[in-house]
């Protein structure tokens, strides 16, 4: 079975894909207490199968208990999810995503975090990318 796309996550699937990749690994009542308004202990672990399921999370079991982590690093994470959405919303076109970007964050956006992003584009044109 292929795994989905971060993006094919739920809400609170993608709650609780952040709350394991804040704790690194943890167990069903740790996840929960990351999460804002938790639902029941038993809905979090029947979720947390789900994603093992999905092949978002691994599980391992510690004594009476199972403990779970991310199966892919944030970072591959990030660039998975990235991908798809250049792909389904950007016809793969980066600068249209940076464009959208701008537009809807321009009055939250530092002078240090436009000079970084403006420092990055003049490395990539370096780097002939």
């Amino acid at each position: 079975m292929a795994k989905p796309s971060p993006l094919d996550l739920g809400k609170r699937e993608r709650q609780i894909v952040e709350a394991v990749y804040l704790l690194g690994e943890g167990s069903v009542a740790q996840v929960r207490k990351q999460l804002s308004d938790p639902p029941s202990y038993s809905a979090v672990r029947a979720m947390l199968g789900v994603l093992v399921r999905k092949g978002v999370l691994r599980s391992r079991r510690e004594g009476n208990r199972y403990l779970y982590r991310p199966a892919v690093s944030k970072e591959k994470a990030r660039r998975s999810v990235l991908g798809n959405l250049l792909a389904t919303f950007f016809a793969g076109r980066p600068s249209d995503a940076m464009a959208a970007l701008l537009e809807v964050s321009a009055d939250k956006l530092t002078a240090e975090e436009l000079d970084r992003m403006a420092r990055l584009v003049e490395q990539a044109k370096r780097e002939g990318r």
